[in-house]
């Protein structure tokens, strides 16, 4: 594998939560810096094999608005 694709979106209670595409990763954290880093260690964790392991992540940022009709 080269690359995985993360979900990023701003958590309600604060924060942010990252979702792989793909793959049963999933991690949290306060700040962005945090969460790079949590998303580094998420995938050290997931992939015994380190030939499996991706060489790039992507993050896709995701952000929900909200339109009122009037």
């Amino acid at each position: 594998m080269k690359e995985i694709v993360f979900l990023i979106n701003e958590a309600e209670e604060g924060g942010f939560t990252a979702r792989a595409l793909g793959e049963s990763i999933f991690t949290d954290a306060e700040t962005m810096d945090e969460l790079k880093k949590n998303i580094q260690e998420a995938i050290e964790c997931h992939f015994d094999n380190p030939l499996d392991k991706p060489k790039v992540a992507h993050l896709h940022f995701v952000k929900d608005e909200i339109l009122a009709i009037v």
